[in-house]
């Protein structure tokens, strides 16, 4: 079946108003000042939050 009538500019728009993207949020570098994602090691000087751990599985051989 086809539409009745036309839907509108508007009434599309209103509806696909959530499917906006959202900002990246980034924080600062301690070392260098340069912005970077939280918990990822800074891309220019390389610093990770000595705090932060990660928890690696063990090798199988």
């Amino acid at each position: 079946m086809l539409p009745v009538k036309k839907t509108s500019k508007s009434r599309t728009r209103t509806r696909r108003s959530h499917h906006h993207l959202t900002a990246v949020n980034y924080s600062i570098c301690g070392k260098c000042g340069q912005a970077k994602l939280p918990h990822a090691a800074c891309s220019g000087c390389g610093y990770v939050n000595p705090k932060i751990t990660l928890d690696l599985g063990k090798e199988d051989k």
